[in-house]
C-alpha cells in the first residue's frame, strides 16, 4: 500500500537527528525575528501553493509579516522583464530588506529562479530557511542559514513533508493554536 511509504518515511524523518536540529533553529530564527522581520516565500507550481497557504497562515495565525509572490501578473511582469530564473531576486530586491527571512521551497533543490532568490537574500543580509528533498547534494539543501532536506525521490511525499514542516512550526511558534 502506497500510504506504507509515507508512513515509514514520516516516521524515519521526523525522529531524525538533523529534523530535530533544523526544526529548533528554525524555531529560534523565526521567534527572535517575529516583530521585526517580514517573511517572504518563494516556491515553483506545488511548491508555490505550500508558499501561499503558509504565506496567508503566517500572517494571520502567527501574526507575522509575510509575503508570497503568488499573484499571476506579479509573475508574468517580473518573469518577462527579468528572465524567469531571475523574477524572484527582482521581487526581493525592492521588498526584501536586511534581517528579513527568506523561506524557500524547492522539490528538486535545483530551480534558478529559487537559487537566485536565495543569492539576493543574501545579498540583502537576510535569513534563509531553505525546505527541499531528491538529492541531498542539491544545491539549495545546504544554501540557508537552516536547512530541511526530505532524502526522498518522490514530489507527493517531499511536498506534503515540507507542508508538516511549516506547519508544525507555526503550530509551535502560536502554542495556544496547537492542538494534539
Amino acid at each position: 500500500m502506497q500510504i506504507n511509504i509515507y508512513k515509514e518515511i514520516f516516521t524515519q524523518y521526523f525522529n531524525s537527528e538533523s529534523y530535530l536540529r533544523s526544526h529548533k533553529q528554525a524555531f529560534e530564527l523565526l521567534e527572535k525575528n517575529r516583530s521585526t522581520a517580514s517573511v517572504f516565500f518563494v516556491g515553483n507550481g506545488g511548491s508555490m501553493a505550500i508558499c501561499s497557504h503558509m504565506a496567508e497562515d503566517f500572517a494571520k495565525i502567527g501574526k507575522f509579516r509575510a509575503f508570497s509572490m503568488s499573484d499571476p501578473s506579479l509573475i508574468t511582469c517580473f518573469a518577462n522583464d527579468y528572465g524567469y530564473e531571475n523574477a524572484y531576486a527582482e521581487w526581493l530586491k525592492i521588498y526584501f530588506n536586511n534581517n528579513d527571512i527568506l523561506i524557500a521551497i524547492s522539490s528538486s533543490g535545483k530551480s534558478k529562479n529559487i537559487l537566485n532568490a536565495v543569492q539576493m537574500a543574501k545579498e540583502k543580509n537576510g535569513n534563509i530557511i531553505t525546505l527541499s528533498g531528491f538529492d541531498e547534494n542539491n544545491p539549495l539543501s545546504k544554501s540557508g542559514n537552516v536547512n530541511f532536506h526530505i532524502p526522498v525521490s518522490n514530489y507527493g511525499v517531499v511536498e506534503c513533508f515540507h507542508q508538516v514542516i511549516l506547519h508544525a512550526l507555526l503550530d509551535e511558534l502560536n502554542t495556544e493554536n496547537a492542538t494534539i
